[in-house]
């Protein structure tokens, strides 16, 4: 749904409660109804698929996870702007396991839009570090896990970036040097 359309429901929710307020003198059902008006509100600020979505998220439930964001079809129409980074932050979470390599964009705009709490921020740096690493680039795979780390204020992901460190003193597999009578080849013969 259209966040303005939340916005309009909402202004004749308030209309409504007033009129039965003031006008027809049903004090009760005009202060239900002024009441019910919040709920267009807020769901104009925090949107009610990425409110769904984080909730299977908890129950680690990633397949409707993404199926909840899959309903978002045009997210700038559809979301606050407070809403975006969130939305690219779970976006890039549900595809993480299925397809590793989709998750560097999301998480990059993720950051782009900003992302409010800090272990969000956190988590995000981590994936984009873990996809540094696995394309070999190390030197940003390690100023990413020491922004994570930073980041890491509650020590959630401690465990997380220990491990990544661990891949990245790690030596990276080059071109034939898995076989040792492949170094001194040439390229003719």
């Amino acid at each position: 749904m259209n966040k303005y359309i939340k916005i309009a429901v909402a202004a004749v929710l308030i209309l409504l409660g007033l009129y039965m307020m003031f006008f027809t003198r049903n004090l009760g059902w005009g202060i239900v109804v002024f009441l019910l008006a919040a709920a267009p509100i807020l769901l104009f600020f925090k949107n009610e698929y990425i409110l769904l979505a984080f909730w299977q998220l908890r129950k680690q439930n990633m397949e409707k996870a993404g199926e909840w964001l899959k309903n978002i079809t045009d997210y700038k129409n559809q979301l606050h702007k407070t809403q975006y980074g969130y939305f690219h932050y779970l976006m890039g979470l549900t595809q993480a396991q299925d397809h590793p390599t989709k998750v560097e964009p999301f998480m990059k705009k993720a950051l782009e839009y900003g992302l409010n709490m800090k272990h969000d921020r956190a988590m995000a740096t981590l994936n984009l570090a873990a996809a540094a690493i696995s394309k070999g680039r190390k030197q940003e795979g390690q100023k990413l896990l020491d922004e994570a780390k930073r980041l890491d204020s509650a020590g959630m992901m401690t465990d997380q970036i220990k491990m990544m460190k661990e891949q990245l003193k790690m030596p990276t597999m080059q071109k034939h040097m898995h076989n040792p009578n492949m170094r001194n080849r040439g390229k003719f013969f």
